[in-house]
């Protein structure tokens, strides 16, 4: 009696490698990061509407308060909290899950999270750029751009060539312009200097028809004004860059978190513990897990 032995398969074993933990899916990255840009615009749009700005370009602005700039400064870092947390949840959420579950899921989905970041981001200076590059374009009815007064001191040139009686036909454009590089210099370690203060004086009395020590006055004044708005100017552009920087670095940081949770709902699982207070499934989180293998 003879016992055979079943047959034995020698077909090699074929192994299923887990992707690569580095590998991106585009749509789900183009989908947050235009989320984000949408949520943002729509935000900042509504701060603009509310007055909410710590600077301006328009040349009747003036130096806004510190309750403005401080006000101002956390509604810039919640509304990139906001549109970034939402663009990655976005991303986590339409990510498609991989073949193989492995430890670092909530890893990659943070990785889909802060590329759309990344593409919000560089979206938002192309934009701007854009925008900027379509206003500053000079057209047959712009001033040529050596008589362009600096806006951020129109004011105090106003202030400067003030007169109440004035022949209608002159041209102050040539003046003003000059005089407004002039008072630029006052924001400098040594001011402006003595002969381009002579050739100011010499301006208003031209124009103003004031002489001697009114004249005097008045660009002394005019001096002080320039130097006081370029500040208030300068302040607000440190604050503003500074906030904006914030903004963005805790902006990457949303989106890695709201990856995160929106891959815990496409995979079933409740949100993160910073979040489970007012979430749904805070009652089961722990009747939760994440199964170990999808089915085939």
């Amino acid at each position: 009696m003879s016992i055979e032995a079943p047959p034995v398969d020698v077909t090699p074993a074929v192994r299923t490698r887990a992707p690569d933990a580095w590998t991106l899916q585009w749509t789900p990255i183009v989908a947050g990061a235009l989320t984000a840009a949408a949520v943002s615009s729509i935000l900042l749009t509504f701060a603009a509407t509310v007055g909410l700005g710590v600077s301006s370009a328009a040349p009747t602005w003036r130096d806004a308060s510190v309750a403005l700039w401080l006000l101002s400064g956390i509604y810039l870092v919640l509304q990139a909290l906001i549109s970034f947390g939402c663009g990655g949840y976005v991303a986590g959420r339409v990510r498609a899950p991989y073949d193989l579950v492995s430890d670092d899921t909530e890893r990659r989905d943070g990785m889909h999270g802060v590329t759309a970041w990344a593409l919000a981001i560089v979206l938002g200076v192309i934009l701007s750029a854009m925008i900027a590059s379509a206003a500053n374009r000079q057209s047959s009815t712009s001033p040529p751009a050596t008589t362009t007064e600096p806006s951020v001191i129109s004011y105090e040139i106003d202030h400067l060539f003030r007169s109440p009686r004035r022949v209608p036909t002159a041209d102050l454009a040539p003046a003003r312009a000059e005089a407004g590089r002039i008072l630029l210099t006052s924001s400098s370690h040594s001011g402006v200097s003595t002969d381009d203060r002579a050739y100011l004086v010499q301006l208003v009395t031209a124009t103003t028809g004031l002489t001697g020590a009114d004249a005097e006055r008045r660009v002394d004044n005019a001096i002080t004004d320039a130097r006081t708005a370029i500040k208030h100017a300068r302040a607000g552009t440190i604050i503003l860059s500074f906030s904006i920087a914030t903004a963005l670095l805790l902006g990457a940081i949303a989106a890695w978190l709201g990856a995160e949770s929106g891959g815990r709902h496409r995979d079933g699982m409740p949100l993160s513990g910073w979040m489970l207070r007012s979430n749904r499934y805070h009652r089961r989180r722990d009747m939760w897990r994440r199964p170990a293998s999808l089915p085939e």
